[in-house]
């Protein structure tokens, strides 16, 4: 009973980015992948807008380029903050480490400046 427990928690530490002294991420890998994606997007449309501007293309354009990037930016920190709060904030809080919530709010702070 006593292995079955220690498996337990030790299945619940490598899931949990709080493990230990490294913190790390355990999206999955359709989230991974569906992630690094979006970010090859907005990758490509930054290389874009700097095209744009090496070109003198009139600024409007560039700006709703831009507007489009912050977006897609937005909507990858959505993922993010949606599958961290599902994973690492609830396995933390009921670990009884509620610093999280500190840590979440100073994050979300950032976030929606």
């Amino acid at each position: 009973m006593e292995e079955h427990n220690i498996a337990e928690q030790e299945q619940l530490q490598e899931a949990c980015c709080h493990s230990g002294s490294e913190r790390k991420s355990h999206h999955s890998d359709k989230t991974k992948s569906s992630l690094i994606s979006r970010l090859n997007r907005i990758e490509g449309q930054i290389r874009g807008v700097k095209g744009m501007v090496e070109k003198d293309t009139y600024c409007d354009d560039v700006l709703n380029q831009i507007a489009a990037i912050q977006s897609a930016l937005n909507g990858v920190g959505k993922l993010l903050l949606e599958h961290h709060l599902n994973s690492c904030v609830i396995e933390r809080i009921q670990e009884g480490d509620n610093e999280v919530v500190k840590e979440l709010m100073i994050t979300m702070n950032k976030l929606m400046r």
